[in-house]
């Protein structure tokens, strides 16, 4: 070290080894190093083991609004120390906060393969119809497609991928969506319908917040729609696995 230095720290004699000027002026310097070094490694640790720390997660209305505050119970009772920041935004800016390395992990339909996301599957959401109370439709048991579009159909504004969802599948039916009303978030859509102007589809994942809206949710079929919800993180950045498990568990 003190030919690292350029000088001598030690004055070493047969009978005694003393401090220098410049080890005195050294010394407590190092004792502050070594300390800060104990308190870095012990930071890393708890941060590593999830005692502490920030996870910033980006999530889609849906999940965040019906499963994720349950999820979130969960991992509070067992990493009470470590701070989480959930943005909710739509399906499309979740991929985007992913790739762009905003958040660490997102919440959302399965991506194209040319986003070069790692996605860890989690369910399938099977698309319902809600309709108004007072609609005869309200005492079925199943829907179709043909029934629901009797009604006027309220959806999400594009560039949503639950739009672009719905969309794809009854043009591979052969069918085209007219759409009479439209709104960016999905309780809009569920006030709107509630109120009887009209009937929609959304993701399962939604049917609780649904009905309190005062919408009664039906199975959809003829065609079904089903898409896969999952965990994405961007695979060119780093995120350790455990607290990859702690989400995907």
């Amino acid at each position: 070290m003190e030919e690292a230095l350029g000088g001598a720290l030690l004055q070493r004699s047969t009978r005694k080894v003393t401090l220098t000027q410049e080890g005195e002026l050294f010394l407590p310097m190092a004792r502050q190093l070594l300390a800060d070094w104990d308190n870095v490694e012990e930071a890393m640790r708890q941060s590593f083991t999830l005692q502490r720390g920030k996870i910033s997660v980006a999530a889609m209305p849906s999940f965040a609004a019906n499963v994720l505050p349950e999820a979130l119970k969960a991992f509070r009772d067992r990493y009470a120390g470590v701070n989480v920041t959930v943005h909710d935004v739509i399906n499309e800016q979740v991929i985007e906060m992913v790739r762009e390395g905003r958040v660490e992990m997102g919440i959302a339909f399965e991506p194209s393969p040319n986003h070069n996301l790692l996605f860890t599957p989690l369910a399938v959401d099977r698309f319902v119809a809600i309709v108004p109370q007072q609609s005869p439709l309200a005492k079925k048991k199943q829907l179709s497609w043909q029934e629901l579009l009797t009604l006027d159909f309220i959806t999400l504004q594009r560039p949503s991928a639950v739009r672009l969802m719905l969309e794809e599948a009854l043009a591979r039916s052969g069918r085209q969506l007219d759409v009479a009303l439209e709104s960016h978030q999905l309780v809009t859509v569920g006030r709107m319908v509630a109120s009887g102007l009209g009937g929609s589809a959304v993701p399962a994942l939604c049917k609780t917040q649904m009905a309190s809206l005062g919408a009664v949710c039906i199975p959809l079929s003829d065609p079904p729609i089903e898409k896969c919800v999952g965990a994405i993180h961007a695979g060119h950045l780093p995120l350790s696995k455990r607290r990859r498990r702690c989400w995907i568990r």
